[in-house]
């Protein structure tokens, strides 16, 4: 499972010229889900997009003092399958890492269903959807976290 994740000033995603997720101060989310992806990876991404200290104190002093949690930011998690895309050979990105798409949207629900029960304000685009995301980054931060099936 790999997820970008981008510590933002707001976040919207459009899907057919209609805002479907908007957020304020907090993350966005970016999913990609492998085929070998199973709730363990799962549990472990929850946990650590939810934990992880990427905003700073009350005071401005430290850079990455906060959780999301902590902060009571809001969410915005986005379905993502080209986060899987290999482009080591030829022209074209291969996707042969990536879940189908039936397992990739079950497992995508889980993980939205595990962060709104973190009790925060949890938005998302609409999976399988062409989408515009907008994204107000903050710092910018961005990271990537990947946990691979053991």
């Amino acid at each position: 499972m790999r997820v970008v994740i981008q510590r933002v000033k707001s976040s919207q995603v459009i899907v057919n010229g209609e805002i479907i997720g908007k957020i304020g101060r907090g993350l966005n989310l970016l999913v990609g889900i492998a085929k070998t992806d199973t709730d363990a990876e799962l549990d472990w991404m929850v946990r650590k997009c939810l934990e992880l200290r990427l905003f700073p104190d009350e005071e401005g002093n430290e850079r990455f003092s906060k959780s999301v949690q902590e902060i009571d930011g809001e969410l915005l998690v986005v379905s993502q399958f080209t986060l899987y895309g290999d482009c080591r050979k030829g022209r074209r990105p291969s996707f042969d890492r990536s879940a189908a798409p039936q397992s990739a949207e079950d497992l995508y629900n889980r993980f939205v269903t595990k962060l709104i029960a973190s009790g925060l304000q949890v938005k998302t685009g609409q999976f399988g959807a062409m989408m515009e995301v907008s994204i107000e980054n903050d710092g910018p931060v961005t990271l990537l976290l990947e946990k691979e099936a053991t």
